[in-house]
C-alpha cells in the first residue's frame, strides 16, 4: 500500500532514524477535533499610539481540543502524573485557580506566545529588562531605522512626582508641556541629518547613534506564559510608566482570549489582590492604626492598602 492510500486514521511511519524507533504520527483521539487557538488568523494585533502595536504572531500550543482553550496545555502539564485525567472543564478551572493561588507556576510555562511588537526605545528599554524572553529586534547596523517617533499630546505631558523619583504625576503647565513638544521636534529632525550621513557614507552602525530615544524599533518577542503574567503584575502596575502601560493592556487584551481561565484567576490573586507583610498582619489583628516601623514608604504603602481593604484610615 502507498503512503497516499493509507486510511485517514492510520498512523503515518516515518523514515526511522538511526538507532531509534520509527516515527509515528498519532491522530487525535477518537471524537476529538483539534481547533486553532487563534481562529485561523495569522496575526492578532492591538495598535499602540501613532505608531506602536503588539501582534500576537503565534502561540503554543496553537491546536486545542474543540471547546477548550490553550488552558487545556496547563491543565494536562499539572496532572502528567496520571495522564489527561478528569474531563470537566469546572474541575480544570478549579485545577488552575488552584495552581495560580498556590503559586504553582510550572504549568503556566506549558503556554508560549511569540508577539511582534514596535515600540519606542525608551519604553524597549525598560521592557527588556524582563530578561526570561527570546528577544530579536531590529537591527539599526543592518538597516535604515524608519522615521518614526513617538510624542505625546499636551495633555499626556507628565511632570515630575515628587515623592517618586523615577515617574511623572498629573499634566504640566500647557506652556511647559509646548516648549517640551518644540524639544522632541528639534530631536526628531536630526532624522534628516541620519540620512544625510549615510549618504556621505557613514556606516549605518554608527550613523544612527545620534537619533533620539522618541524613535520607534521593533522586535520578535517570545515568552511563556507565567513569565508573561510577572511582565504584566509589573508593567500594568500604577507605578510603571504611561507609556509601557498602554503595551501591557494591549498584550493583555490579545491573550485572555486565549487563556481565559488563566488570566481570571490571574486578575483575582495578583492584580486585584492585596498582600500584607508580618506587619501588616500584626496590625490588623493588635487592631493599631499603624505598623511598626519606621520607614516612612513603608508606612504609605500600608495606608495604601488599608484603603483599598476599606479600612478607616490611620489618624
Amino acid at each position: 500500500m502507498t503512503r497516499a492510500a493509507l486510511p485517514a486514521e492510520s498512523p503515518i511511519v516515518e523514515p526511522k532514524p538511526a538507532g531509534t524507533e520509527p516515527i509515528r504520527r498519532v491522530p487525535p483521539a477518537e471524537g476529538v477535533r483539534l481547533v486553532d487557538v487563534m481562529g485561523g488568523a495569522e496575526r492578532l494585533e492591538v495598535r499602540v499610539h501613532d505608531h506602536g502595536f503588539v501582534a500576537l504572531v503565534d502561540a503554543m500550543p496553537r491546536l486545542a481540543p474543540e471547546g477548550q482553550t490553550a488552558d487545556a496545555a496547563i491543565v494536562q502539564a499539572a496532572r502528567v502524573s496520571y495522564g489527561q485525567g478528569t474531563k470537566q472543564v469546572s474541575e480544570d478551572r478549579g485545577l488552575i485557580r488552584y495552581l495560580m493561588r498556590h503559586r504553582h507556576t510550572t504549568p503556566f510555562e506549558m503556554v508560549e506566545f511569540k508577539f511582534h511588537c514596535a515600540m519606542p526605545i525608551f519604553v524597549a528599554r525598560q521592557w527588556i529588562r524582563h530578561r526570561t524572553a527570546n528577544v530579536n529586534e531590529y537591527s539599526g547596523r543592518y538597516s535604515v531605522m524608519p522615521d518614526r517617533f513617538y510624542r505625546p499630546s499636551v495633555e499626556k505631558v507628565r511632570r515630575q512626582s515628587k515623592s517618586n523619583r523615577q515617574g511623572g504625576e498629573g499634566p504640566i503647565e500647557v506652556g511647559a508641556a509646548e516648549r517640551f513638544l518644540e524639544y522632541l521636534g528639534a530631536s526628531e529632525a536630526l532624522y534628516e541629518r541620519y540620512t544625510r550621513s549615510q549618504e556621505e557614507g557613514v556606516a549605518r552602525e554608527l550613523a544612527r547613534i545620534g537619533l533620539p530615544q522618541s524613535l520607534y524599533t521593533e522586535w520578535y518577542w517570545k515568552c511563556d506564559l507565567h513569565n508573561t503574567l510577572r511582565f504584566l503584575s509589573l508593567r500594568l502596575d500604577a507605578h510603571a510608566q504611561e507609556e509601557i502601560r498602554d503595551y501591557a493592556r494591549a498584550m493583555w487584551a490579545l491573550i485572555e482570549p486565549l487563556v481565559p481561565v488563566t488570566m481570571e484567576a490571574f486578575r483575582d490573586y495578583e492584580m486585584e489582590s492585596v498582600r500584607l507583610t508580618r506587619l501588616e498582619v500584626e496590625a490588623i489583628r493588635s487592631g493599631a492604626p499603624g505598623i511598626d516601623s519606621t520607614n516612612s514608604r513603608e508606612r504609605a504603602e500600608w495606608e495604601s492598602k488599608r484603603r483599598a481593604l476599606g479600612l478607616d484610615p490611620a489618624e
